[in-house]
């Protein structure tokens, strides 16, 4: 049997990927759907329940009137590119972009002379993506984003050439998340920063919800330790390391009701919610220049 929060063998690993790619793949066929929102076991959100969700992460009236019809999936669990701080000129990576909503906003941020790119391992959501860079490209004038097809563990970007990595939710999605740090940093120039939001564990699930796929797909049974993030980020070579939890985003989510999290609150112990078990959790890093952290340069800290 798979387990989603151990290591695997290649074919296994392989098994998830393609879980997950296959979960996708129906989301993405939809018109608007979500991860750790609306519809993540096939409960359809519209697209007004899509931006109101995004609202409750933190995502402003302004971001959502902006992006093209269709590309919120629903699918956030934080506002990574706000959490990021982007300034114009620099080029973002977002990993596991899906129909390219935190690309999009990326793309207003970095301006002319910037540049977003989106990673995804699902074609289907490439497509989609790519389809709604046409609009993006209308409304805006802007010819800055890209979507490229690959796998997060895998990415198809150049050493040292990003200057920002985001994800939104993602991460918890990948089978091997050791080598996804390493990634992060091979791809980031020197003093480049890393802003994520991803879901963790608070304590361990139920062994019925880590056996649930849709629960994987749903952003829940591939979560880990937020102690686990942080070891693999410095383990990768990253540092200033920041973790701050969002429980409140979680509580936003199960108040929606949907499908997915009526099954896991069926499987929790009685007295309990899934914010018991897990929480929306932001991580800041940075890969260190020549100087190395701000720690290490200002060692009476």
């Amino acid at each position: 049997m798979l387990n989603f929060m151990t290591a695997n063998t290649p074919a296994q690993n392989q098994a998830v990927r393609e879980m997950v790619r296959d979960g996708y793949k129906r989301i993405a066929r939809e018109t608007s759907a979500g991860c750790c929102g609306p519809g993540a076991s096939g409960c359809v959100a519209t697209p007004q329940e899509a931006d109101r969700l995004a609202r409750e992460m933190g995502y402003s009236a302004e971001e959502l009137r902006s992006l093209p019809d269709g590309a919120n999936l629903g699918l956030s669990c934080g506002n990574p590119a706000a959490l990021a701080a982007l300034k114009p000129g620099e080029t973002v990576l977002d990993l596991g972009s899906g129909g390219g909503f935190d690309v999009f906003i990326a793309g207003r941020k970095v301006g002319v002379s910037g540049r977003a790119i989106g990673v995804d391992m699902t074609a289907e959501m490439i497509s989609k993506a790519r389809r709604q860079a046409a609009l993006y490209r209308e409304q805006t004038g802007l010819d800055n984003v890209e979507f490229r097809l690959g796998e997060i563990e895998h990415l198809p970007v150049a050493d040292n050439s990003v200057d920002v990595i985001i994800s939104n939710c993602v991460i918890n999605l990948s089978p091997d998340k050791p080598q996804v740090w390493r990634e992060m940093a091979r791809v980031l120039k020197p003093d480049g920063r890393v802003a994520v939001s991803d879901i963790a564990l608070l304590r361990p699930l139920p062994p019925e919800i880590v056996k649930m796929v849709e629960a994987l797909v749903g952003c829940v049974a591939g979560a880990v330790p937020a102690g686990d993030s942080e070891r693999m980020a410095r383990a990768a070579g990253l540092a200033d390391i920041v973790l701050t939890p969002k429980p409140k985003y979680i509580e936003a989510l199960t108040g929606w009701e949907d499908s997915l999290y009526r099954k896991i609150i069926e499987q929790l112990p009685a007295g309990t919610k899934p914010a018991d078990y897990i929480t929306s959790l932001e991580v800041q890093a940075r890969k260190p220049g020549f100087g190395g952290s701000n720690a290490e340069r200002c060692p009476g800290r």
